[in-house]
């Protein structure tokens, strides 16, 4: 293309603009579907970068070396309107047709021996054109992507602070979190240097296994909160895998997302503890702590064991308490218990079966006989410290200050 083009088709060029954008915009209605159910104002920045596209090319006609002006007298200030009304797909259609209408207007605007140059340099702008929308969505996408990651960040720390405020179920629907039900956190090391890699592949592999998932890195910590999982063990074995060595732990069920900060809080809490069982599976849940959550000084898991066992124990009568007591304090043996007791081995069959179905957990199991014998000892203690259990301390007389007796 020679450095100065005809004057001729340049001055044609020029005075068919308006004309060239009123073809585009009816053009852009009759063939593309998608544009006329857009909103008003949505068709009328489409039309602008429409209309500054053709405008912008007579000045790339004139001096084709400096394509600069792309970015700023084509989309002017529609990027951000551009790339929310329509997506890149939906951009290179309106360019298309834009670039067809100039096409198709070739013979009005330059002689015969001029077209082919002209149609040339239509061919050449559209392509400048198709890179710099391109540029223009890569852009949006990379802000975006980095303020969701600072809003997905905000949130995760939120969750685990135990906040319940409108700011919050704010950000929440704002990142497009949908799930209603079966909320859950896993805890655990994060590698030592995560990039971006690493968590778009834990974000991937979320996705596949729950509804909504948000990533937080927070030191050498890694925190995944799920929602909507529907196979609870699959999915929680398969995400372990990305974590670091050593152990993960995931916490109870919560009913909604704003609630999710006590799955997090038991996570934690095992997390602290499972150096304490070195046997423990990987992932494991937060519950089967319990004993040694309870040791590390996790209130939570004191309360829990009281009113998950110990009390449906005390409750339930029919000596449950004194057969798995005494079944625990001979060695498991049921033959000493049922000495010990004065009943039938059977009868310890029995009641320690009965056991299992008031707590959920088997005293014939030795880990789950260990989590029964501290539920005893904490629901013990938690008796004991009552205060209609508790001796007065009035009681408690000073024998060097008594009075003498008559």
């Amino acid at each position: 293309m020679p450095a100065d083009p005809p004057a001729l088709t340049l001055e044609k060029l020029r005075a068919n603009v308006g004309r060239l954008s009123s073809t585009t915009l009816r053009e852009l209605d009759s063939t593309l579907p998608w544009y006329r159910r857009l909103s008003a104002d949505e068709r009328s920045a489409l039309g602008m970068v429409a209309q500054n596209g053709i405008a912008a090319f007579v000045s790339w006609y004139q001096r084709p070396s400096s394509p600069s002006w792309v970015l700023s007298d084509v989309f002017g200030t529609a990027p951000t309107e551009l790339t929310r009304s329509i997506s890149l797909q939906r951009a290179l259609a309106l360019i298309r047709t834009v670039v067809q209408v100039v096409e198709d207007h070739v013979p009005e605007l330059a002689p015969k021996a001029e077209q082919g140059a002209l149609r040339e340099a239509v061919l050449r702008y559209s392509r400048e054109v198709a890179f710099a929308a391109a540029d223009v969505y890569a852009r949006a996408a990379e802000t975006r992507g980095s303020w969701d990651t600072r809003l997905e960040a905000l949130i995760v720390d939120a969750i685990l602070r135990g906040e319940n405020t409108d700011a919050l179920r704010s950000r929440i629907a704002a990142l497009g979190w949908t799930s209603q039900a079966r909320f859950s956190v896993l805890v655990g090391n994060a590698p030592a240097e995560p990039n971006a890699g690493f968590v778009a592949d834990l974000r991937r592999a979320a996705a596949r296994l729950a509804e909504d998932a948000l990533v937080g890195i927070q030191g050498d910590r890694l925190i995944l909160v799920l929602g909507g999982v529907a196979d609870q063990d699959t999915a929680y074995l398969r995400l372990s895998e990305l974590f670091a060595p050593g152990p993960v732990v995931y916490g109870p069920l919560a009913p909604s997302l704003m609630e999710a900060s006590s799955s997090a809080q038991a996570a934690f809490a095992g997390l602290a503890a499972a150096a304490a069982w070195p046997g423990a599976p990987r992932p494991v849940a937060a519950d089967d702590l319990w004993p040694e959550r309870v040791i590390s000084g996790d209130e939570l898991a004191r309360r829990a064991l009281v009113k998950n066992i110990y009390r449906p124990l005390v409750a339930a009568s029919n000596g449950l308490v004194e057969t798995l007591s005494t079944y625990l304090q001979l060695g498991h043996s049921l033959e000493a218990s049922a000495r010990e007791l004065f009943v039938h081995a059977n009868t310890v069959r029995y009641r320690l079966r009965r056991v299992c179905d008031v707590t959920g957990w088997d005293p014939l199991i030795p880990r789950e006989a260990f989590v029964l014998q501290t539920a005893l000892v904490v629901g013990r203690l938690a008796a004991a410290s009552r205060p209609g259990v508790e001796r007065p301390a009035g009681r408690t007389e000073n024998p060097a200050t008594r009075p003498p007796s008559l």
